[in-house]
């Protein structure tokens, strides 16, 4: 009996000591293993949740994502259609019979309908663009939709015809337009952005706006389906006073369309109340500064009595969203490099509901996600936290702690050992600010050992890194470094004047409060002073150049999609308008100066630090020619440099999977090289 159990125990050993072992540490490839939840949408009476699926195809390198569907218990998981094309957009009826959704074909993205009764689907529509912001009529009658209208080129020349057969060059590419080009879409084409409406049950389409403006974002109908309110920007001079935008009401059956705001600054993302009464949305007043907070906003159906209601929260707030009596709103907003869901009353008191919101940029650790809100005020969200992307997660009425519905990595990422993240808290030499940062420990962390220390600066700069899921990071980590990601100042999620610190000062302190958490982490004896390496893209890449033309400290950076010089990359960018007086007061050629000033370019000739500068060769928000500035300086005053160019990628440099493992490859690989020299 003795020798029986014994057996047993040393099978149980046997058993969890095997499991323990089968655990390794985030490789490059388990990045097309990664899968993530976006845009829940739960169904009105709250019981189902139907949500978009992402993953990645190793052989085509690339992201698909289909809708799948399960109830609010977690149970009956499963996909929503047989279709293996690309799904999104999905949107429940108001009766919650009918899930209306967006799929491609091989003619373009085309409407669908699901019936969710018989498991039956069928395409509504034939469609010349593809459609956007897909919103039920209240009666469930119709759909309403945006979609892009083309117009001809503009010609300024009258060729001759060649000749039949003649293989001429191609005709040249004419624009008038401020904006013509956009990061990741390249030349845009020309047309404008309408209101479509389409009957629930298929058939032809109509356009109910007109005019050569834009008119994008969400869409939401009056309870009685005569009305939709909306945002855009038709004002005389709305190409060039591109900050700003209006509430408009556009009548369906006639495409009268009413402007219900008018202040200086955006004013966007409307929803009606359930009752029809009142109109919340999301403005700010522009004075034309580097960041300004976001409020929300109530006002009467006719745009009278505007209230702010958000005024004790200082934090922006997103994506509201009223509840059924409507007697409150739900919102998003980042604090401390948390996405949170709150909830205000309109008497303006703001409770926090949940907090993890996120999860749907598995690079680097930014913010994101989506939520929906069903009749009874479930709400379906997406969740994650550092050791997993994004799953479904649902919170009921006066709960406070969520029920993760989906796993959708569990099965494979519980068989990884990632490395732990940990808050950091320190002071600025500057003026004693709280500064936040997070620090990610390598697998198999060691106390009593000090580790190289990676410093992986965000972008934006106005923007935050935070708690969440990070391929990149932990590929870092697993390399044997421990990463150190801050938020210095300028960053969001810690209120308007944090944020606006950097306002006509940038690069600036934001650089003393990096370099503050790196000797705060020295001082702990988490790392060995002599080996400490930086990187960092776009606002990140910004810093980067900036620190090593500050000190020689670093032995290796990795300079992404940086800006070297703010006078040509203004002028170049696919968002070159939007720089003067935002950034730094007046155009480049009027204060030429300041520009410099504020260019890691005008440092360069203080670099000792070996240098790899990289850059995706479609980059058209940091063009490769301003990486080339810091790789040509490089090489003339003689310092170590590499310059990497990926073919084909835009400025978001790690979008496909292999970029991704293109990116952190070349990066561990330059500083793997003054690692081992140090050794030798």
């Amino acid at each position: 009996m003795k020798k029986g159990i014994l057996l047993v125990a040393l099978s149980i050993l046997f058993v969890v000591t095997t499991v323990a072992q089968q655990k390794t540490v985030f490789k490059d490839l388990d990045i097309f293993k990664l899968q993530y939840a976006t845009d829940p949408q739960i169904s009105p009476e709250g019981n189902q949740v139907v949500y978009r699926r992402t993953g990645f195809d190793i052989m085509k390198d690339k992201s698909a994502g289909n809708l799948w569907i399960l109830n609010a218990d977690g149970s009956s998981h499963r996909k929503l259609t047989s279709r293996e094309s690309n799904e999104s957009q999905p949107r429940w009826s108001p009766t919650g019979d009918r899930i209306a959704f967006v799929s491609t074909t091989n003619e373009g993205a085309e409407i669908y309908m699901y019936w969710t009764k018989t498991g039956q689907f069928a395409r509504l529509s034939q469609l010349d663009r593809s459609p956007s912001s897909l919103s039920w009529s209240p009666d469930g009658k119709s759909l309403a939709f945006t979609m892009l209208v083309p117009q001809k080129p503009p010609v300024i020349a009258k060729l001759p015809a060649k000749p039949k057969g003649a293989k001429w060059a191609e005709k040249p590419r004419i624009t008038d337009r401020l904006k013509h080009e956009a990061d990741g879409r390249g030349y845009l084409e020309p047309g404008f952005t309408h209101l479509f409406v389409i009957s629930a049950e298929g058939g032809a389409t109509r356009q109910i706006t007109e005019g050569n403006f834009n008119h994008r974002g969400n869409l939401s109908w009056s309870p009685n389906a005569k009305h939709i309110i909306f945002s855009t920007n038709r004002n005389e001079d709305w190409e060039y006073n591109f900050v700003n935008s209006e509430v408009y009401q556009v009548e369906v059956a006639t495409g009268t369309i009413k402007a219900l705001t008018e202040r200086k600054g955006p004013d966007y993302a409307p929803v009606f109340s359930p009752d029809g009464s009142k109109i919340a949305f999301i403005s700010f007043e522009d004075k034309v500064q580097t960041y300004q907070l976001r409020q929300l906003y109530i006002m009467n159906k006719d745009g009278s009595n505007k209230k702010a209601i958000t005024t004790s929260l200082d934090r922006s707030v997103s994506n509201p969203q009223w509840d059924a009596k409507g007697a409150g709103l739900y919102f998003t907003y980042d604090d401390k490099g948390n996405t949170k869901i709150g909830y205000v009353t309109l008497g303006g008191k703001i409770t926090k509901l949940a907090d993890n919101l996120g999860g749907t940029s598995i690079g680097r650790p930014y913010g994101g996600g989506s939520y929906s809100l069903s009749n009874n005020g479930n709400i379906a969200y997406t969740h994650s936290r550092p050791d997993y992307p994004a799953d479904i997660a649902l919170l009921k009425p006066k709960e406070k702690t969520p029920k993760l519905l989906t796993r959708l990595n569990n099965h494979w990422l519980a068989y990884r050992e990632l490395g732990v993240v940990e808050e950091v808290w320190y002071k600025s030499s500057v003026d004693g600010r709280d500064i936040q940062g997070w620090i990610v420990k390598p697998p198999k962390y060691n106390p009593t050992k000090k580790y190289p220390l990676l410093v992986e600066n965000h972008g934006g700069p106005v923007s935050n890194y935070g708690d969440r899921f990070s391929a990149e990071i932990q590929l870092y980590a697993a390399a044997g470094y421990l990463v150190f990601y801050p938020n210095p100042r300028g960053s969001t999620s810690y209120g308007e004047e944090f944020a606006n610190l950097l306002y006509n000062n940038y690069p600036g302190e934001d650089y003393n409060d990096v370099m503050d958490g790196v000797d705060h982490l020295i001082k702990k004896g988490l790392t060995d002073e002599n080996e400490l390496y930086v990187t960092g893209g776009s606002a990140g890449g910004i810093m980067t150049a900036w620190m090593i033309g500050k000190n020689n400290r670093f032995k290796a950076a990795v300079v992404a999609k940086p800006v070297m010089n703010w006078i040509s990359k203004t002028l170049v960018a696919d968002n070159y308008y939007g720089y003067a007086n935002y950034r730094y007061p007046g155009q480049p050629w009027e204060n030429m100066e300041t520009y410099w000033k504020f260019s890691p370019i005008s440092l360069v000739g203080n670099i000792q630090t070996p240098t790899m500068v990289m850059v995706g060769m479609n980059d058209l928000r940091t063009p490769p020619s301003e990486a080339k500035q810091l790789y040509h300086a490089l090489k003339i005053r003689k310092i170590e440099t590499v310059l990497v160019e990926i073919p084909g990628a835009s400025h978001g440099i790690a979008r496909r999977p292999s970029q991704l493992i293109t990116k952190v490859a070349h990066t561990l690989a330059w500083f793997e090289k003054y690692r081992k020299k140090k050794s030798e």
